[in-house]
């Protein structure tokens, strides 16, 4: 099957529309690739709230397939999974769909909230100028305090990221990807985390003898290295 329309994905993209950082736009992304979908790739900013208004939705990922927009990451993989079952499939069936909304919750509440603080003011020098104040205020009310407040001790920060990746490092101890032998949507979900930080600032969060180091390489390189060669702030020329 393929698509009678172009798929079009409204992704958050920095100051530099090349920029695109979104955790949750990346597990599109990679779901797109897996499935062998072409995808034109729209950069949004915060304050476009107007661009997405027929989505119904005030934020990103939108896909719109065939005419259809579908927000929330997960519906989109799950759209796409149900609309070309022809092509590989991100779940592998109704079991691996159940484990892979485990995952993506786990990302979300587990490693991505306990690095987020670390990242607020770094994100704020990325995004465009008319974003900033916007950012700044949703992001001092989420915290509760000034955004160059909020990181607090960086070095703390990333020690406790890592130990929220204890169940993923052990499953990797076992196996190359999360969903086994070959990467799926379980992986993507997690691997969105990773590349928000790539995308936006020049923490490095993992060390190398780390199990997961060498899981993130793997995505990394995966479908010909789309993740590694999405540009990051240097090749933008933003100062680190």
């Amino acid at each position: 099957m393929t698509a009678s329309a172009p798929i079009t994905l409204y992704e958050l993209a920095g100051a530099d529309p090349r920029l695109r950082f979104s955790p949750h736009c990346w597990k599109v992304r990679l779901a797109l690739a897996h499935k062998g979908l072409d995808v034109d790739g729209v950069p949004w900013r915060f304050t476009q709230k107007e661009e997405i208004a027929f989505s119904g939705q005030g934020a990103v990922p939108v896909l719109v397939d065939q005419g259809e927009a579908i927000s929330d990451s997960f519906r989109i993989a799950c759209h796409l999974e149900e609309r070309y079952p022809d092509r590989p499939s991100l779940f592998g069936g109704a079991a691996g769909r159940g484990l892979a909304r485990f995952v993506n919750s786990w990302a979300d509440t587990g490693p991505m909230a306990t690095i987020a603080p670390a990242m607020m003011l770094t994100i704020y020098g990325r995004i465009a100028q008319e974003d900033r104040d916007y950012f700044r205020t949703s992001r001092e009310k989420r915290f509760g305090k000034a955004l160059e407040e909020v990181a607090g001790d960086v070095d703390a920060r990333v020690a406790a990221f890592r130990q929220t990746l204890t169940p993923l490092r052990a499953m990797l101890q076992h196996q190359p990807f999360v969903c086994g032998d070959t990467h799926a949507y379980g992986d993507y979900a997690a691997f969105g985390v990773f590349m928000w930080i790539r995308c936006v600032s020049d923490l490095e969060v993992l060390e190398e003898a780390d199990p997961v180091h060498a899981w993130r390489e793997r995505l990394l390189d995966a479908f010909d290295g789309l993740a590694r060669r999405a540009p990051t702030p240097k090749d933008c020329g933003l100062a680190a």
